[in-house]
C-alpha cells in the first residue's frame, strides 16, 4: 500500500531575507574588484538601461562536447549604455575602522540634468546646487586650495572612486534626473588614478573603454516588483486539498503552541518582487556601436555579422515594447537580467578569476533576431517588410490573350 512522504524540503530560500522593498532604485556595489596597480588605471562599472530581450544563434566551440561546432540559439538581453560624464573625484583613507572619505573635488561644470539629482522637486527650487562650489575653479584662492586637495589625496588616500553620472537625454525615457554613482578605480599608483581624473573631468567616458568582448561581468540591479501578495505565490508553497476550511492557498501549520509566537522561517504573505540583487558572471557577446557619423555618412548597421550581412540594427521592427529605440552604444548579454524594461542597472566587473572553457569561449554570432517583439515576427528589416508586400500587391496592369480577353 502506498503512503505519501511527509518529510519534504523547505519551500523558499532563507538566504535572501527580509523580502520587503528595496531601499533604492539603483543597483549598490557592496563589493569592488581586488586592486593591481601592475595594471594600468580603469574603471571598475558602468550603467546601463535594460532595453529588452532577442534571441541569436551562434556555433559552439568546446571540443569534447557533443554540442561542440553545432548551432546554438540563445537568448540575449539588450542594455543600452549611452556613455557617462565624469562630474568628480573622492578620495578615501584606510582607518580601523574602514574607508573614510577624506577629499572630494567636484567639477567646474555640472549639467542641470545631474543637479536635478540633488532637489527633490526641480521646477520649485531655486536650481542654486554648485554655484557657489563652481567659483572655485575661477578665482586664485579656490584654485590653490583644489591644488592643495589633489597633493593631499595623493599624499594620505588609499582607494580613489569617481563621481560620474547617466546622460537621460540620449535615451527614450522620459525622466530628466539623471543616476550619479562612485566608480572605483583600480589599477596604477594613487597619484596615476588621480591624474586620470583630472584629465578626465567634464568628459565622456564609453562602455568600451570598461569592458571588452567575451567577458565575464556581474549585473547588480533592483528586480520587478509585484506588490502584496499571498503565501503560494510569493514561497511557491503547496496548494491545500480541495476540500480544505477557509481557502486553499494558505500554510497549514505556521509552528508549534511554544514558543508562541510566529517564527522568521515561516511563509507568509507580503511583498514580492523590487528586491536587491546582483547576478554574477554575464558573459558579454557584443559591446555595439550606437548610430554614429563615419566618413559623412550615418551609419545604423550594428546587428549583422559575417554569416548575415543584412544592414540592420540591434532595434527591432517597432522598438523593444514599452522600451523604444536603441540608439546609443550597447551590450548585448547572454541570458536574462534583473528588473524590468528601463531598468537602471550596474554593471561591474568580475570578482572572480575565470578559468573554465566557458568563460574563455570566444564567442562568433552568425544571427541576430531583430523580427517585431510585438506578435509573430516573420521580417528581419522594414526594407523586406515592404518588398513582401509589394509583390503581394494585386496588379493593375493587364494584357490582352490570343482570343482578345483580358488577362
Amino acid at each position: 500500500m502506498s503512503h505519501r512522504k511527509f518529510s519534504a524540503p523547505r519551500h523558499g530560500h532563507l538566504g535572501f531575507l527580509p523580502h520587503k522593498r528595496s531601499r533604492r532604485h539603483r543597483g549598490k556595489v557592496k563589493a569592488w574588484p581586488k586592486d593591481d596597480p601592475s595594471k594600468p588605471v580603469h574603471l571598475t562599472a558602468f550603467l546601463g538601461y535594460k532595453a529588452g530581450m532577442t534571441h541569436t544563434v551562434r556555433e559552439v566551440h568546446r571540443p569534447g562536447l557533443k554540442i561542440s561546432k553545432r548551432e546554438e540559439v540563445e537568448a540575449v538581453t539588450i542594455i543600452e549604455t549611452p556613455p557617462m560624464v565624469v562630474v568628480g573625484v573622492v578620495g578615501y583613507i584606510e582607518t580601523p575602522k574602514g574607508l573614510r572619505n577624506f577629499k572630494t573635488v567636484f567639477a567646474e561644470h555640472i549639467s542641470d540634468e545631474c543637479r536635478r539629482r540633488f532637489y527633490k522637486n526641480w521646477h520649485k527650487s531655486k536650481k542654486k546646487a554648485f554655484t557657489k562650489y563652481c567659483k572655485k575653479w575661477q578665482d586664485e584662492a579656490g584654485k590653490r586650495q583644489l591644488e592643495k586637495d589633489f597633493a593631499a589625496m595623493k599624499k594620505y588616500c588609499k582607494v580613489i572612486r569617481v563621481i560620474m553620472h547617466t546622460q537621460m537625454r540620449l535615451l527614450p525615457l522620459r525622466q530628466k534626473k539623471a543616476h550619479i554613482m562612485e566608480i572605483q578605480l583600480n589599477g596604477g599608483t594613487v597619484a596615476e588614478k588621480v591624474d586620470w581624473v583630472r584629465e578626465r573631468l567634464e568628459r565622456q567616458i564609453s562602455v568600451h573603454s570598461v569592458f571588452s568582448q567575451n567577458e565575464m561581468i556581474d549585473v547588480i540591479g533592483v528586480t520587478k516588483g509585484h506588490g502584496m501578495k499571498g503565501v503560494t505565490s510569493r514561497w511557491h508553497t503547496k496548494k491545500l486539498p480541495r476540500k480544505t476550511h477557509k481557502g486553499l492557498r494558505k500554510v497549514a501549520c505556521i509552528g508549534a503552541w511554544h514558543p508562541a509566537r510566529v517564527g522568521y522561517s515561516i511563509a507568509r504573505a507580503g511583498q514580492k518582487g523590487y528586491h536587491h540583487r546582483t547576478e554574477i558572471n554575464k558573459k558579454i557577446y557584443r559591446i555595439g556601436h550606437g548610430i554614429h557619423v563615419e566618413d559623412g555618412k550615418v551609419v545604423r548597421n550594428n546587428a549583422s555579422t559575417h554569416y548575415d550581412i543584412t544592414e540592420k540594427t540591434i532595434t527591432p521592427l517597432g522598438g523593444f515594447p514599452h522600451y523604444g529605440e536603441v540608439n546609443n552604444d550597447f551590450l548585448m548579454l547572454k541570458g536574462c537580467v534583473v528588473g524590468t524594461r528601463k531598468r537602471v542597472l550596474t554593471l561591474r566587473k568580475s570578482l572572480l578569476v575565470h578559468t573554465s572553457r566557458r568563460a574563455h569561449e570566444a564567442i562568433e554570432l552568425k544571427f541576430i533576431d531583430t523580427t517585431s517583439k510585438f506578435g509573430h515576427g516573420r521580417f528581419q528589416t522594414a526594407q523586406e517588410k515592404r518588398a513582401f508586400m509589394v509583390s503581394r500587391r494585386p496588379s493593375n496592369v493587364f494584357s490582352l490573350n490570343p482570343w482578345g480577353k483580358k488577362n
